[in-house]
C-alpha cells in the first residue's frame, strides 16, 4: 500500500514538508486506540534469533535507524513501534541552527536516491536531552555529534566535548560527525592530525567517567584507499568502538537523472541507490583492515533485504536505514529482519 498509493501522494509535496507530514501524523496516529499493537503486528519481527552483541550491547535486531532522520529525539517512541532495533538521533550541536538556506532536500525518483544539503539544522543538544529524559521507550538510542557552522576547527573539539557530555546519561553510545559535506570545511577534520586529536580527547573525556560509553566514528565514502588505512590507524590507536561506514556522498557518477536537473539540485550528499556499491566497498575494506574488536555498521543504499545482506556478508555487524526508509517505507524493516531469520 504504501509504495502503490501512498508513496505517489507523498512525492508529489516538497521533500521537507513531507517529513515533517508524516512525523506528525506518525506521533498522532500511535495516540489512536490499537494503534501500537496494529503497528507491531505489521512491522515488528520479534525474535531472539535476531539479536546481536555489539559494543557490550544487546540489540534485538540488527537494523536501525540513521541519523538525520530523527535529529531532535522528537520520535523515538514512534519509530521504536516500526520495528527498529536501534535509533540514532542527530546530528546535535551545541546551540540551535536553523541550516543551510532551504530548498535543501530533493529527490531523485529514477535513481532511488536522495540530495542533501541540510546543515545540521537541529533545536540544540540540551533540547533533545529533555526529550529523552521523558521517553518511554527503552531502544538503544545513539547520539550522533557534531560542531556549530560558527565554529571554526581549530575550535571544533569544544562543540563536540559539549554535546558529548550533555548527551552522556541519556544515549547508550557516541557517533562523532566529520563526514557530512553540508558544513563548510567539516570534512577537513578527516585528516589524520586534526581526526587524532578530536577523538583522542573524546576518548579521554570518555574513560574518564564511571562507565565510559561505547564511541564510533561515521565516515564518508569518498575516502581513499591511503585516507582509509589512516581512518584504521586511528581507529586502533584510540579505540574506537566502532565505525559508521558511510555517510552521503558528494559524487553524481552515474546518474539516470538528467545532468541538468541534478545541477539545478546543487550541492549536497547523495544517499540512496547509487550509494549502494561504494558504501558497501568502504566497508568491506574496513573489515579486512580493521581489527575485529572495532565493530561495523553499514549505511549507504540499502534499498531491499538483499541489500541488507550484503552489508552483513561484507563486515557489517549491525545497518542502518534513511534513504531505503523513505523509498520503501516501514515494512522494509520487517523484510530484513525475516529474510535474516530465514
Amino acid at each position: 500500500m504504501y509504495k502503490n498509493l501512498i508513496r505517489p501522494l507523498l512525492f508529489k509535496l516538497d521533500p521537507e514538508k513531507v517529513h515533517h507530514l508524516t512525523t506528525s501524523a506518525l506521533k498522532t496516529g500511535f495516540h489512536l486506540p490499537l494503534a501500537k499493537s496494529i503497528s507491531r503486528g505489521m512491522f515488528q519481527v520479534n525474535d531472539p534469533r535476531l539479536e546481536r552483541k555489539v559494543f557490550g550491547l544487546t540489540f534485538p535486531n540488527p537494523v536501525g535507524l540513521a541519523a538525520g532522520f530523527d535529529k531532535d529525539a522528537r520520535m523515538i517512541d514512534e519509530y521504536a513501534e516500526l520495528g527498529f532495533g536501534f535509533i540514532e538521533i542527530g546530528t546535535l550541536t551545541p546551540k540551535p541552527q536553523t541550516g543551510n538556506p532551504k530548498p535543501r532536500l530533493f529527490r531523485l525518483p529514477q535513481d532511488g536516491a536522495i540530495i542533501n544539503r541540510m546543515g545540521f539544522n537541529n533545536e540544540g543538544v540540551d533540547r533533545a536531552v529533555e526529550r529523552l529524559r521523558s521517553r518511554k521507550s527503552n531502544v538503544i538510542v545513539g547520539g550522533n555529534i557534531g560542531k556549530n557552522k560558527v565554529t571554526p576547527n581549530e575550535q571544533a573539539l569544544q562543540d563536540y566535548l559539549y554535546c558529548f557530555d550533555a548527551l552522556y546519561d541519556v544515549v547508550d553510545y557516541f557517533v562523532v560527525n566529520v563526514s557530512s559535506p553540508n558544513t563548510p570545511d567539516l570534512r577537513a577534520l578527516q585528516e589524520k592530525e586534526p581526526l587524532l586529536d578530536l577523538l583522542s580527547n573524546l576518548q579521554n573525556r570518555n574513560q574518564g567517567k564511571a562507565k565510559p560509553k561505547p564511541l564510533l566514528l561515521k565516515i564518508a565514502p569518498d575516502l581513499n584507499e591511503s585516507q582509509l588505512d589512516d581512518i584504521v590507524e586511528i581507529a586502533s590507536q584510540t579505540q574506537l568502538s566502532g565505525v559508521i561506514a558511510t555517510n552521503t556522498t558528494i559524487s553524481r557518477a552515474g546518474l539516470q537523472t538528467s545532468t541538468t536537473s541534478v545541477s539545478e539540485m546543487g550541492a549536497g550528499g547523495l544517499s540512496g541507490k547509487p550509494l549502494t556499491s561504494a558504501s558497501t566497498q568502504v566497508l568491506r575494506y574496513l573489515r579486512k583492515q580493521l581489527p575485529q574488536e572495532v565493530r561495523l555498521v553499514g549505511v549507504g543504499g540499502i534499498m531491499t533485504a538483499e541489500d541488507a545482506l550484503e552489508k552483513l556478508s561484507a563486515g557489517a555487524d549491525l545497518i542502518q536505514l534513511y534513504t531505503g526508509f523513505i523509498y520503501e517505507g516501514p515494512r522494509l524493516i520487517k523484510q530484513i529482519n525475516q529474510r535474516l531469520l530465514k
